[in-house]
């Protein structure tokens, strides 16, 4: 039987998202249906509406932060029922035979299904995806702003529970933004010794109530240089060019440094700020629903919780300009 889905779509580059309604066609046996609450807003839905990495198909209705009620289940859905709380990340399906998906590692499945790519996401009254990636919300963590977990906060946390950082570990983050700010929060309560880089300084403050120990201006090349040699890990979740020498040498032995924000010129890496001190440089996607599930009980058992502002679903397009405009602090949530 036959339905329809009601949202906001951008129906070509550089246009505003208008009303749009579509069928989706039968629900597919791996499938459920969720009646979407809220969904945040991302850079990554920036990016498809404005067909920045090239793969958008309009029209497109965005949002990949999910959190509603299951409304209908497929017969081959399991671990789910109707009337549970859940939340839907980037990821929509995965094929669930491929090694990396045998092996518990789902986001990098090789014909994984993304939320927003060639398909409908959040900005909607309905949404549908594979029942793996409709992960179960605690009953402690409040749904109003629990949306941007599961694309910001397991991007940030998936390197850290996938990487075995370790609570002695010294570690750095570049950025205090939407994903930066949880990063913060998730290294702090991890155990480890947290060093918050900013090129500004009025976010020193904040920087320290959510979890860094010391604050240093990633653009200043001698505040870097002093602490040349000291960190293990540094999360990087900006995604402009910086002095990446600098931060290489700001890793220990063994040191690592890690991308997860898209910074889109390459990353130039001589091999010998590598090889003598076994230093790496290294990426990842988000996290798999296991990583997922992982993270929330983590947040409830330390009242972690990203900082949201709410606007309502019709004012998307006001919405999307406040976050254009870097006025965000630090995710936007639609709220139905």
């Amino acid at each position: 039987m036959s339905e329809t889905f009601h949202g906001w779509a951008v129906k070509e580059k550089g246009k505003p998202l208008e009303k749009f309604e579509f069928d989706p066609g039968e629900l597919l046996p791996g499938q459920v249906q969720v009646k979407v609450e809220s969904c945040g807003i991302c850079h990554s839905d920036i990016s498809m509406i404005d067909n920045d990495w090239g793969n958008t198909s309009y029209p497109l209705i965005p949002g990949h932060e999910i959190i509603g009620t299951v409304e209908k289940i497929g017969q081959e859905a399991k671990g789910i029922s109707i009337g549970d709380r859940v939340g839907l990340g980037w990821f929509a399906g995965s094929c669930l035979s491929c090694q990396p998906c045998l092996s518990g590692r789902q986001q990098l499945c090789e014909r994984s299904e993304q939320m927003i790519v060639g398909r409908h996401g959040g900005f909607a009254d309905r949404v549908r995806a594979n029942w793996e990636w409709a992960v179960k919300l605690p009953d402690s963590l409040d749904p109003a702003s629990a949306g941007p977990l599961f694309c910001g906060g397991i991007t940030v946390f998936a390197p850290i529970a996938d990487l075995g950082i370790k609570p002695t570990d010294r570690v750095g983050v570049i950025g205090i933004g939407g994903l930066g700010h949880l990063a913060l929060q998730f290294l702090n309560a991890w155990g480890c010794e947290v060093t918050a880089f900013s090129s500004n300084k009025s976010k020193t403050d904040e920087a320290k109530r959510l979890g860094a120990h010391h604050v240093v201006d990633s653009t200043n090349s001698a505040e870097l240089e002093k602490i040349a040699g000291t960190l293990d890990f540094i999360l990087v979740t900006a995604n402009v060019t910086l002095d990446w020498d600098a931060f290489i040498a700001a890793l220990g032995p063994d040191g690592r440094l890690h991308f997860v924000g898209a910074v889109l010129e390459p990353v130039p890496v001589a091999a010998f700020s590598l090889i003598g001190a076994r230093k790496s440089v290294s990426g990842s996607p988000l996290g798999s629903p296991a990583t997922v599930a992982k993270m929330l009980d983590f947040c409830a058992r330390h009242k972690i919780a990203p900082v949201t502002e709410t606007f309502a679903m019709d004012d998307v397009n006001n919405a999307l300009d406040h976050l254009r405009a870097g006025k965000a602090r630090h995710r936007i949530i639609l709220k139905r």
